[in-house]
């Protein structure tokens, strides 16, 4: 039977089956666990969740007294009566009403989420290596959190996401190709639910490389081809891991095995080709290969986002991409996507900070004067407004210009990066 009690009756040897609130709110990513230790209810009971619901069929009982079947643990009386449940679903937390908010609004939730999304996927990471499922329950309510956010601004998340460091790159890797899969799968006119089934994918999609060598995935250099023949394992290996951890979605371990083929067929490890990738991962591989070369690696820095989409096209039209599914993740992203560095038809240069209904009259942020050759006070210009005087003319390269507060200037964050 699965009850509902306050976190001060929980003692060793509980069965703890989910808990009463947001999981951003709790020291734990995953639930379904037996407690084990004190430590683990220390936590619970320092965050501020008040109440969670356990299973007597698979731990420890608790009764109505605040009692429980262990004799020699003493808990104080729950603070309410205790509600029971027979394989009823609670919800996981109350409706959200999704609408689209700024970038600036948007930008601090964002950043949170990421930081503790990023713990969530090193737990995963770390459970796989030592030969543990992966909790399902867990990867919803994180992949939940992470689309509630991209429903209300997609571009703060996914900006995000993208200033990781080397030693984080695998595991934020994760969480930015999981928004920008349920990010794309809304522009391509999927459902919520497969939206979400598309996000779960995206931060599933490289749990193979918690099998890897560490030595040669945080190789500070290029690999050699042995080296990389190891690497081009991982997407069997995560595979396998996610058959093993039992009812998970096709789509996920379809996008997870071939995130890497290309529709040319020259891609790994099926070379499948053409109408033989589904279209979940052909989306993988877009995401997949935009976050990769955006993001700064131990051996390269990362590319400006609005050059990587001008890399991608030609690749597209070589046959790596889907070229329907490039051109939607253009329009998800916009021509220019936020963290690009510009130069307007004024002679000022500024960085995308937001997006707006059309693809190449996004808001600028706008704080250098090519002619005056000096930083000027940061003006926030919106290019689709009709009284705009101004254009986008040109993209710049910040390795060019060298501004070391770039990022800080486009989220309006002081930590950087995430």
């Amino acid at each position: 039977m699965e009850k509902k009690i306050n976190v001060d009756q929980l003692v060793i040897g509980m069965y703890l089956k989910q808990f009463c609130g947001s999981w951003m709110d709790h020291p734990f990513w995953r639930s379904g666990f037996v407690i084990q230790s004190q430590k683990e209810i220390d936590a619970v009971q320092a965050s501020p969740i008040k109440e969670v619901w356990i299973d007597s069929s698979k731990g420890l009982d608790c009764v109505s007294d605040g009692s429980s079947q262990r004799d020699n643990v003493s808990q104080p009386p729950a603070a309410a009566p205790v509600e029971s449940r027979e394989g009823a679903d609670v919800p996981l937390s109350p409706p959200v009403v999704n609408r689209r908010v700024a970038m600036s609004v948007e930008v601090h939730r964002a950043a949170q989420i990421c930081a503790q999304a990023k713990d969530a996927v090193v737990s995963m990471f770390n459970e796989a290596r030592m030969g543990n499922s992966v909790d399902a329950e867990g990867v919803n309510k994180l992949v939940m959190e992470i689309s509630d956010s991209v429903m209300r601004n997609a571009n703060a998340l996914i900006s995000l996401a993208r200033l990781k460091t080397a030693d984080d790159y695998t595991y934020m890797h994760s969480v930015a190709v999981c928004a920008m899969m349920v990010a794309l799968g809304r522009q391509l006119g999927f459902v919520e639910e497969q939206a979400r089934v598309a996000g779960v994918a995206g931060l599933m999609h490289d749990l193979g490389k918690a099998m890897m060598p560490m030595e040669v995935l945080n190789k500070p250099g290029k690999l050699t081809d042995d080296e990389f023949a190891i690497i081009k394992r991982h997407p069997r290996e995560g595979h396998r891991l996610l058959l093993q951890s039992g009812s998970v979605d096709a789509v996920v371990l379809d996008v997870c095995l071939h995130h890497h083929e290309k529709v040319d067929g020259s891609g790994y490890p099926d070379r499948l080709s053409g109408d033989a990738i589904s279209i979940y991962a052909k989306m993988g591989a877009v995401c997949d290969v935009y976050d990769a070369i955006t993001s700064n690696r131990p051996y390269k820095a990362g590319w400006d986002p609005s050059e990587s989409l001008r890399n991608m096209a030609k690749w597209s039209k070589n046959g790596h991409f889907d070229v329907e599914v490039f051109q939607a993740f253009v329009k998800c992203l916009g021509i220019y996507p936020v963290g690009s560095l510009v130069r307007l038809s004024s002679g000022r240069i500024g960085v995308v900070v937001d997006q707006t209904e059309k693809l190449v009259t996004p808001c600028v942020k706008v704080f250098y004067s090519i002619k005056a050759g000096m930083r000027i006070p940061p003006e926030l210009v919106d290019l689709s407004q009709p009284d705009a005087t101004e254009k986008i003319e040109a993209r710049e390269d910040p390795a060019k210009w060298h501004f070391p507060d770039l990022n800080e200037l486009w989220s309006g964050l002081d930590i950087m990066p995430v």
